[in-house]
Order: C-alpha cells, then sequence, then structure tokens
C-alpha cells in the first residue's frame, strides 16, 4: 500500500469504502477544476408564500457543527445566506427540506466523511483555497431564480462531495510536503475538529549528504526525548511515531540507542 493510501481509511461500507490516491499537485489541481465548473439549468422565477420562509427558517436553527470549511473566516456569513434562500431554489417544495439539511450538516457531514488516519488539520493557504472554491461554485447554483425539481440537492451533493476530496487532498500533499524535508519539520495548521491553531511535526528523509543525514538523525533523537518527558496526559503523538518501524526508537529503547543503531531503524521505515 502506497504511503497516501495509508492516510485515508475505509469509511465501514465494504464495497463502498473509499481510498484517495494523491498523486502530488495533481490530484488537488483536478480537484479544484472540477469544483470551479459545472453548468446550470434554470426555468422560470418565482417566490414561495411568507409562510413558507418562516417555516423554513425554523426548521434551520440548529447551529452550524465544527468542520474544516467552519474554521474559515467567511463559512458563517456565506452558509447563512445558502440556508435562508434555499427557499428560492427549487420548484419542487420537497427539495427545500433536503435542501437545508444539507447544508446545516454541512460541517459536521464534513468531518464524517474525510475518513483521514491522520489527524484532520490543514494549513491556513489550502484552507482558504478550498474554501474560495466552493463558495465560487455555490454563488454560481445561488444565482440561478429556480431549478427543477431534483436538480438543487443533487447539485449540493456533488459541491460537498468535492470539498470533501479537495480537503483530503490538500491535508495529505500537506504531510507529503513536509517529508521532503531533512530532519524534523513543522508547519502550522489550524485543527478541522475546533478550529483552534495547530501544528504538524514530521522527519523528513530528503538529506543530500551524510552529514545532513546524521544531523536529522540526531534532532530526530533530542525530539523523541524531549517528547518522553512531557507529561502523557497532555502531549500529543506525532503521527511518524505511531508506524511499528519505530519500535526501536520507544523508551525501553531509548537509554543505549546509539547514533548508528537510531539511523539503521529509521532506513527500515
Amino acid at each position: 500500500m502506497s504511503q497516501e493510501s495509508g492516510w485515508l481509511v475505509s469509511d465501514g461500507g465494504g464495497a463502498r469504502g473509499r481510498r484517495l490516491l494523491v498523486r502530488g499537485r495533481g490530484a488537488w489541481l483536478e480537484g479544484r477544476r472540477r469544483l470551479a465548473g459545472g453548468g446550470r439549468r434554470v426555468v422560470g422565477g418565482g417566490r414561495w408564500g411568507r409562510a413558507m420562509a418562516l417555516l423554513l427558517c425554523l426548521g434551520l436553527t440548529a447551529a452550524l457543527a465544527r468542520g474544516c470549511l467552519h474554521c474559515h473566516g467567511n463559512f458563517s456569513e456565506k452558509f447563512s445566506f445558502y440556508r435562508h434562500h434555499v427557499n428560492l431554489k427549487s420548484w419542487w417544495v420537497g427539495d427545500i427540506p433536503v435542501s437545508g439539511s444539507l447544508l446545516t450538516d454541512w460541517s459536521q457531514d464534513t468531518m464524517k466523511e474525510l475518513h483521514l488516519a491522520i489527524p484532520a488539520e490543514i494549513t491556513r493557504e489550502k484552507l482558504n483555497q478550498v474554501a474560495n472554491a466552493v463558495y465560487k461554485r455555490m454563488d454560481q447554483l445561488y444565482q440561478g431564480k429556480m431549478y427543477f425539481p431534483g436538480y438543487f440537492p443533487n447539485e449540493l451533493r456533488a459541491i460537498f462531495r468535492e470539498q470533501v476530496h479537495l480537503i483530503q487532498n490538500a491535508i495529505i500533499e500537506s504531510r507529503i510536503d513536509c517529508q521532503r524535508h531533512c530532519g524534523i519539520f513543522q508547519y502550522e495548521t489550524i485543527s478541522c475538529t475546533n478550529c483552534t491553531d495547530s501544528h504538524v511535526v514530521c522527519f523528513g528523509y530528503n538529506c543530500e549528504s551524510s552529514v545532513q543525514w546524521e544531523t536529522a538523525v540526531q534532532g530526530l533523537l533530542q525530539y523523541i526525548n524531549k517528547w518522553h518527558k512531557q507529561s502523557t496526559s497532555t502531549r500529543t503523538t506525532p503521527a511518524f511515531l505511531i508506524s511499528p518501524s519505530f519500535t526501536c526508537l520507544e523508551p525501553p529503547h531509548l537509554a543505549n540507542l546509539t547514533l548508528e543503531n537510531a539511523s539503521e531503524c529509521l532506513m527500515q521505515h
């Protein structure tokens, strides 16, 4: 199994279990292209009565859940607009509660569908890219007056799925880029779980000389020793230390661990 596919887990649905193979920036750009595209089919305009609008507002008062896109500064304003104007987008009354539910549960459902084997932590730059792509597609969808029955919620689902793929690609791509460094490296992120600032630590193997490699291994040993001294109740375990190949770097082995042994351990990773 490739490293990239190992960062995604099945959704437990058997044949529906999904794997996303990230192929560098190609997958990222393809996802953005697909999300930014898409045509529109609209028919004549019209409005639902005030009673329907009131019913809609009452049905969509649930608080927005946490999620990657929810951490973006414009999310609340954008999705508040989308939710409160959904009653103007379809001729069929049945589309309204379905579409409203999709929008209200957007963030919560995003977290459920990521299926990442690593923490959902995204850089601000990539979060902005995903958010802008989603808003652009959503704004295009809302430019039409009204759609044929079933079209609007189907388009929302398509945008949602592409958004999930973009977030998956963004998180995994950052991990790949991180490991292209030599030695311990970290980058700043936002936790999709609670929207707090976080950072990701990784160990990169892209060393160009034996001197750089030796320095990288020494830095790793110093990092591990410092990490093991932290309280187990507050420290977080970097993903690269969870690999079975790093068992030789666990506490029982650290006391007698030499630079040569550590280097050999890492080369088996």
